[in-house]
């Protein structure tokens, strides 16, 4: 067996250097960086650990939110400098009542809806399919889902299938109002294009806990108030985190006593 984590991942190269392996054990939700394909191959299973993290993840999804929309990192940075009461802070924009657009309403994606229903949104989804028993509307347009909403949280998964999928025509159409959080992978996002439109006041601002080549962030984001960084700690509690490792344990547990994993990817 190999125990690795969402982060890290697992090679194809190192899979093949393991002629023994049967099971690959991964702490975090993502999968994106292990060689599944590989692992396929080999009838090796996979597992992660779904669930456990989704409440503390939304949690700061829509704490990047609130940020993004009034200012609180701007703010504390303004008053420590000195500003206040010397200079004016800009006003900010609301939240509450406004429209959501989530692309990926997975276990994530519907919670950050249930928090933007405690603050009145409208919410509406982009999924490949319409979500069984979801309360909000889905729309197949990923474009027109950008051009109606406020905010677009970007919940879905990352790996080649989903990679910029938020293009610069996805950031043009959400427009200079408008406020992208991302807690998926930074792959989701054209970054330059993301970078490009904060700066030059063509998207209203971005908060995101993700970026194409961690822990490497683009410089340019550093000088812009509109855009609230943080350092993929969207499961970063102690809490969520003694769950992921408990699961990580269980899944290792049941592949020796039964030859199964518990919460298996493959």
């Amino acid at each position: 067996m190999a125990v690795t984590s969402a982060r890290h991942g697992i090679t194809a190269e190192a899979i093949a250097a393991m002629p023994k392996l049967t099971a690959i054990v991964s702490f975090g939700v993502g999968y994106d960086a292990i060689a599944l394909d590989a692992a396929r191959a080999r009838g090796i299973q996979v597992s992660n650990t779904p669930d456990v993290l989704n409440d503390c993840v939304a949690d700061l999804a829509f704490g990047l939110l609130l940020d993004a929309a009034r200012g609180i990192a701007h703010g504390d940075r303004f008053v420590r400098a000195g500003k206040w009461g010397k200079d004016n802070f800009p006003l900010t924009t609301r939240v509450s009542g406004k429209k959501l657009g989530i692309l990926g309403l997975g276990r994530i994606g519907e919670k950050v809806a249930q928090r933007a229903t405690g603050f009145g949104m409208d919410i509406a989804y982009h999924n490949r399919r319409v979500r069984d028993g979801a309360p909000w509307r889905h729309e197949p347009d990923l474009k027109a889902l950008a051009g109606w909403a406020d905010f677009l949280a970007v919940t879905c998964v990352g790996g080649p299938e989903t990679e910029g999928l938020v293009s610069a025509e996805i950031i043009e159409a959400l427009g200079p109002k408008g406020i992208l959080v991302n807690v998926s992978r930074g792959s989701v996002v054209d970054e330059d294009a993301l970078v490009a439109a904060l700066r030059d006041g063509r998207l209203g601002g971005a908060g995101l806990d993700v970026f194409r080549a961690e822990p490497e962030v683009p410089e340019a984001l550093f000088a812009l108030d509109n855009a609230v960084l943080a350092p993929h700690v969207a499961s970063g509690t102690h809490e969520t985190r003694a769950a992921m490792a408990a699961l990580v344990f269980d899944n290792l547990d049941a592949f020796l006593g039964t030859g199964k994993v518990i919460t298996p990817v493959l």
